[in-house]
């Protein structure tokens, strides 16, 4: 269980005893580590919003998912590109920070590179 460090919590993973304590901010958005459909692009967006929002009011946040490379690895570089970086320096910054293998997902780097926006609008022909 997540103590009180954190001013707002994001997860993309969720299990018994997992979330953090009940007066910590936290959203919840369940979400593979796999394709993903235009309405999870949307909660990847929002969540990013959510995080750079926080940032830019000092807020300590937390992004997590099951092993914190991919899920989390995408909010988070999403969160960095609403903050001003450019895409390639966000998933840079991403796997310096977090691990090299951060963003492995090849299908999440190629959501950023071609922007969310445009992204969830493919994934919604799908449907």
């Amino acid at each position: 269980m997540l103590r009180r460090e954190f001013d707002l919590v994001l997860s993309l993973y969720q299990r018994e005893g997992h979330g953090p304590p009940p007066d910590i901010e936290h959203h919840f958005a369940e979400m593979p580590d796999g394709p993903l459909t235009a309405a999870q692009i949307a909660d990847v967006e929002r969540f990013a919003v959510l995080a750079a929002e926080a940032v830019r009011a000092g807020r300590l946040t937390l992004v997590r998912c099951h092993t914190g490379l991919n899920r989390s690895a995408l909010v988070g570089a999403q969160a960095l590109v609403e903050l001003g970086l450019g895409v390639p320096a966000a998933i840079d910054r991403i796997r310096q920070r977090r691990s090299p293998r951060a963003l492995h997902n090849r299908l999440f780097v190629q959501y950023l590179e071609t922007g969310l926006p445009a992204a969830r609008l493919l994934a919604g022909l799908d449907a």
